[in-house]
Parts: structure tokens; C-alpha cells; sequence
């Protein structure tokens, strides 16, 4: 390439509009229901040292001698059970959040999905921003309520991603939304409307994804977050004392992590004499393994078989109108000011002379 192509290349990129860019992301999944993909996403997932704070030389064997074999066969069937004609849920929902939102932000920005472990990946979304002549993001992690084990581990991936970079774009974070007006009402809007098909349960149960006990005594604030959007949800739906309650769900191993723990609190709830279960995830902006075959079937069946009648679960806000709407307010709050608009061609070349002259003139006197 001659220097003069290599000029206007240059010349030609620069001119070109600057644009703000969106990311997106969730945790992750595994490309396939199969043993192979479920391991090499739980690889890279449980890999990381944000997930488990262990001193690798203890977790490393444990993690690929043990972990890694047994749990990758085992999950096969979970994973089936929600797997779609789209391929994963948290995969095909996300997608549709993408979409939906760059329909909504319209020209504003462009909108790109990742998920921080397995694809499409952090770094798939930011050459997808390099083509688009992207200069400035603004990163989404799809977690409502802060915790290091999720959103850091995002802005982790993210860091590394541009520290790679020779021209990085310039960008801003969300670290958290868990009291936002727009999600609360969406989440609001959600039980309605589950209550208006469904009739209204006799008890409310708000299910979080749970961290090992010791993560929140040494600062993380996710507990405290995930209390205060259960405390707002409940207070809007004008709900007695009585007719709501937390659990975490999801732990692994014998640790002890944020309790109540949801499967002991359904079957202190069934044994109590609740008939009918409505069971809400606030912490999950899509559907996947943990809400749909974890929440809706597994715990459904247990609640049932401990006495009750029927656990009903609510979906995640999902692509669902009121969540659009709530994150496209949330995303334009924080573009606010921040401007990305390169400058007209036209507008290059009057600096240009206008910069010329005034070098002229300083060179006259000077020589004066």
C-alpha cells in the first residue's frame, strides 16, 4: 500500500461520523445442550476468579478433575428440558432485547449483545463497534442489582477487552438498577398482569440468585441491593407483611450462602398451608436455566409434592414492552450529554483554513 492510499484511507476514516455504541450483557450459555459445550462453558464461567474467590492452586484440580466431568454430564438434561427450536433461552431472549432496543434508540446508538462467558462474545461486540465506526460506549450489564460475582466480572472482560486496544473508545458503565422507577414498574406491571390471568396466589415469593455468605461479609452490597427492589415491588403491589417474602436460590456446594434458601422456603410455604405459589425472579432480566428448569419445574414439582396445589411462575421481564421502555429511559439518562457527532467534512476543512491563517499571521509577526 503507497503512502498516498495509506493517506486516504486515513482521511476517509477519521471524516467518517463517530458513533455511540451499547453493549449488552448476560452471563452466558453453553452453544449446545451436550456435555462438550456445557463444559466449556462452565469452564470459563467457574474459571473465573470474580465467581469463586478460591486460591487457584486449590480450585484448578478440583475444578477440572471433579467439577468439570460430572457436572458438564449432568446438566445435560436440565439444559434440554429448556432448550428451544431458537437454541437457548437466555441466548434468543437476549437477542430479542437487542433488537428491540436498537428499534427503540433508533439512530442513537448501536446496539450490541455479549455474554460474558461462552458467545457471542465482549469481544465479537466491540469489533461489531469497530465497523461501525464506534467511539463511545456505554456498558448495560443486564443485571439488575449489583454484585462483583456478575456485573465487576462484566466490567472485568470489558477492561481487558480495551486495554488490547491501540485506540480504545471512550466509556461509561451502569453498574446497577435495582431501584429504578422504570424496572420497578415493569416488574409491577408483570404480576398484574400475571394476576389478572391467573388470579391472584396467596402468597408472593421473590426469588434471587444467591452468593456464598462470605462474598457479602467481606462488602458486596447485592444482598442489601435485592432487599431494597423486593421492599419497592411489594410496596407498590400494596402488599401485607405477610403476603410476601426473599429466598436465594441457586447454590452450589456446602458453603453457606444468602438464605433463606428458595426450596426450603417453598416447602416451609406448602407445609404452612399455601395452596397456590406465585414465585417472581426480579434479579433475572431473561429467562434461562435457573428460572425456567430450576424455579418453574423443579421447585413447582417439589412445592406440590410438599402439599401445595401449584406454583405459578411469573416470566422475567424478558423483551416484554414495559422493560424496553424501562431500560431505553434508563440507557438515554445516562448517554445525557455525551455527545458523539464527529464533525461535518465541510466543518474540517474551515478549521483547517482557518487554522492555516492564523499560523500565517503568527508567522508574519514573528518575522516582523
Amino acid at each position: 500500500m503507497t503512502d498516498s492510499t495509506l493517506t486516504l484511507a486515513a482521511d476517509a476514516a477519521h471524516r467518517a461520523p463517530s458513533r455511540t455504541g451499547i453493549l449488552l450483557v448476560n452471563l452466558g450459555t453453553p452453544d449446545a445442550p451436550t456435555a462438550p459445550a456445557i463444559r466449556r462453558y462452565l469452564g470459563e464461567f467457574l474459571g473465573d476468579r470474580r465467581v469463586i474467590e478460591v486460591p487457584r492452586v486449590l480450585w484448578w484440580p478440583l475444578l477440572h478433575g471433579v467439577i468439570l466431568p460430572f457436572r458438564s454430564r449432568k446438566l445435560v438434561h436440565a439444559y434440554s428440558a429448556v432448550w428451544t427450536e431458537r437454541g437457548s433461552p437466555l441466548l434468543a431472549i437476549g437477542r430479542d432485547q437487542c433488537e428491540a432496543l436498537q428499534r427503540s434508540l433508533g439512530d442513537a446508538a448501536v446496539v450490541q449483545l455479549a455474554m460474558r462467558y461462552g458467545n457471542p462474545s465482549i469481544a465479537a461486540a466491540f469489533e461489531a463497534f469497530d465497523a461501525a465506526n464506534v467511539r463511545q460506549v456505554l456498558v448495560l450489564p443486564l443485571y439488575p442489582q449489583y454484585s462483583a460475582t456478575t456485573t465487576a466480572a462484566v466490567f472485568d472482560a470489558v477492561y481487558a477487552e480495551l486495554a488490547a486496544r491501540r485506540w480504545p473508545p471512550s466509556l461509561r458503565t451502569i453498574d446497577t438498577y435495582h431501584d429504578d422507577d422504570g424496572y420497578i414498574e415493569a416488574l409491577v406491571a408483570s404480576v398484574r398482569a400475571h394476576w389478572d390471568a391467573q388470579g391472584r396466589g396467596e402468597h408472593l415469593l421473590m426469588s434471587f440468585h444467591s452468593i456464598p455468605l462470605r462474598y457479602f461479609e467481606a462488602g458486596d452490597p447485592y444482598y442489601c441491593l435485592c432487599q431494597k427492589t423486593a421492599r419497592l415491588l411489594a410496596q407498590r403491589l400494596d402488599l401485607a407483611a405477610e403476603a410476601w417474602s426473599v429466598s436465594f436460590q441457586s447454590r452450589v456446594g456446602r458453603a453457606r450462602w444468602l438464605t433463606p434458601y428458595t426450596d426450603e422456603r417453598i416447602a416451609e410455604l406448602a407445609a404452612s398451608g399455601v395452596r397456590k405459589l406465585d414465585v417472581i425472579c426480579p434479579g433475572f432480566s431473561a429467562d434461562c436455566l435457573e428460572t425456567l428448569e430450576e424455579v418453574s419445574l423443579r421447585y413447582g414439582e417439589a412445592f406440590v409434592t410438599g402439599g401445595g396445589e401449584a406454583l405459578r411462575y411469573i416470566p422475567a421481564l424478558n423483551a416484554g414492552t414495559a422493560h424496553i421502555e424501562a431500560l431505553t429511559a434508563l440507557l438515554r439518562r445516562h448517554l445525557a450529554g455525551w455527545t458523539t457527532t464527529a464533525p461535518a467534512p465541510e466543518d474540517i476543512a474551515a478549521r483547517m483554513d482557518r487554522a492555516g491563517r492564523l499560523q500565517a499571521t503568527l508567522l508574519n509577526r514573528s518575522q516582523s
